[in-house]
């Protein structure tokens, strides 16, 4: 009898906590093909951008009564060659600078969520990530909205780097008449679903 009434009170306390903590487990989500990434850029001609035309990515985060507690997993792969401008002989330009032969993608990857504020129905989140470009890896502090919308996760946000960081050589064209600026900024509005 003392066994049974040992095994009720284990059920009991681990229903109760399944039930209390059901909203903190983590939810997975998945990049949408909607998501847009941009990379704009300046030359002594006029300045220029790149759309990630192929990109791949997945969050997990945790929430407790419908609010963001936390991000634990946040992370995008893009193909390097699936950067387009429009124009064939800039890709080609960008693609050898990049070195693409040998370091087929861009990847991003959030290491630590240092702060997350809400602000209204979006949450500013400010953290660390390791982003490796050109086979050359570094950690750089990030900031990003993010926003729960139904099964949809919305994040938003834009960052600057400099090529030389990356040991990219600034891209020129036209025997050199036409260079590139060093500063990049990466702009991302990316929606991950369920």
């Amino acid at each position: 009898m003392k066994v049974l009434k040992s095994y009720q009170v284990i059920l009991t306390g681990v229903f109760f906590i399944l039930l209390t903590a059901g909203t903190m487990f983590g939810q997975n989500y998945r990049m949408d093909n909607s998501s847009e990434i941009i990379i704009e850029g300046t030359s002594n001609i006029h300045d220029w951008e790149m759309k990630a035309t192929s990109k791949q990515g997945g969050a997990t985060i945790t929430t407790e009564d419908g609010k963001l507690t936390g991000i634990s997993k946040l992370q995008v792969t893009v193909p390097a060659e699936s950067l387009e401008s429009g124009k064939s002989g800039m890709d080609k330009n960008a693609y050898k600078a990049l070195k693409t032969g040998d370091h087929k993608n861009i990847e991003f990857k959030l290491d630590e969520v240092k702060k997350i504020e809400a602000n209204g129905s979006s949450y500013k989140i400010n953290g660390l990530a390791t982003l490796k470009i050109s086979g050359v890896t570094k950690q750089v502090p990030v900031a990003f909205t993010a926003k729960l919308n139904g099964d949809k996760l919305e994040i938003n946000g834009e960052e600057n780097l400099n090529m030389k960081d990356y040991k990219i050589d600034p891209p020129t064209a036209m025997f050199g008449t036409i260079t590139t600026g060093e500063e990049l900024t990466i702009k991302f509005k990316s929606t991950f679903s369920k």
